[in-house]
């Protein structure tokens, strides 16, 4: 350090050691000061955390029974819809075995469970485990302050060594059935059969019989039912010619038609004599005098209408003649 040039420098650098070297005012005070205020920061931050977590908003306690707490935690949520409504405050160990579950929902979210309300603790694959409150019913009463329940749990990780089991059987069966001289490969060489079956002489007829013998034999037999079927068509022509024939070749409908039309009239002589003879019965009751005449009358009108019937007689002779009613209709095929 080097040693000041004039004494007027040297005093300076003197005063301003004075200065340095003098004692701050009320210094205690200040540090004290510093001190409270800090306090006070620390303080208001924790009440602040405090109230942020609902450590001071009014709660009621809710007690979730499962027979294995693991993965759950003081202070993780429950949810509603996806919400939380509640945080657990403690894990008890009952009497039972069982576990017990503390959990405070405040009040302002308390209206969403009822009495119908199902708790359930899922541990996933991925993530933590989750309390998740399920109220279908929201016009149930609701769920009062210190309800025990039960909660369904449920495990996606305990599943997995029966997929594995599940899995590893499936492998399994698949190998077997795929396997050569396997079941399924003994129906894959029988389709394969079938279908060169089918693409081959003979086709379905021979899949359906068996052997080649038999489908050449039903081939004979089709042959012939069509043959059959040809002729019978010719023998229902002829048929309907010969009864529905018209002109020339007038089939027996059109004359059957004609005799209706005689024996019609037929009817209406034999009607109008039947008349006569009512009228000359009238006339024999009236006059007993004429009973002779009457009788004379009457045996000639009798004979006339035994004319008439005679005719009406030989009228449908001709027409069972003309239409075979009465014989044999058997068609004889060849």
């Amino acid at each position: 350090m080097t040693e000041p040039d004039t004494p007027t420098q040297r005093a300076e650098q003197d005063l301003q050691r004075t200065e340095l070297l003098r004692p701050v005012a009320n210094l205690e005070r200040k540090a004290v000061a510093l001190l409270l205020f800090t306090a006070a920061l620390i303080l208001g931050a924790i009440l602040y955390l405090m109230y942020a977590r609902g450590v001071f908003e009014p709660t009621q306690r809710l007690v979730l029974t499962a027979d294995d707490s693991q993965g759950v935690s003081v202070g993780m949520d429950m949810t509603f819809s996806g919400f939380p409504i509640g945080r657990v405050r403690g894990i008890e160990l009952a009497e039972t075995g069982n576990v017990r579950i503390v959990i405070d929902v405040p009040k302002k979210d308390s209206h969403w469970l009822r009495t119908t309300s199902v708790f359930t603790l899922v541990s996933g694959i991925v993530g933590g485990t989750t309390i998740k409150a399920y109220s279908g019913i929201l016009t149930d009463p609701q769920l009062e302050d210190g309800a025990e329940r039960p909660v369904l749990r449920g495990d996606a990780t305990a599943e997995i060594p029966q997929l594995m089991a599940s899995a590893r059987e499936l492998l399994d069966n698949l190998n077997t059935m795929t396997s050569q001289g396997s079941a399924l490969g003994g129906v894959v060489d029988n389709v394969r059969t079938l279908t060169e079956s089918l693409n081959g002489p003979g086709g379905a007829i021979k899949v359906l019989t068996g052997n080649e013998a038999d489908a050449k034999k039903l081939a004979t037999a089709l042959d012939r039912v069509n043959q059959l079927v040809a002729r019978l068509d010719g023998v229902v022509a002829k048929a309907d010619k010969q009864v529905f024939g018209s002109g020339k070749d007038a089939g027996l409908v059109p004359e059957v038609r004609a005799a209706v039309v005689q024996l019609n009239g037929l009817l209406t002589d034999t009607r109008q004599s039947l008349t006569k003879i009512d009228a000359v019965l009238v006339e024999a009751q009236a006059v007993g005098a004429n009973a002779r005449e009457a009788t004379t009358d009457l045996g000639a009108l009798r004979g006339e209408v035994e004319t008439n019937l005679r005719k009406v007689e030989t009228l449908l002779n001709d027409i069972n003649r003309k239409w075979p009613f009465a014989h044999e209709t058997e068609l004889k095929l060849p």
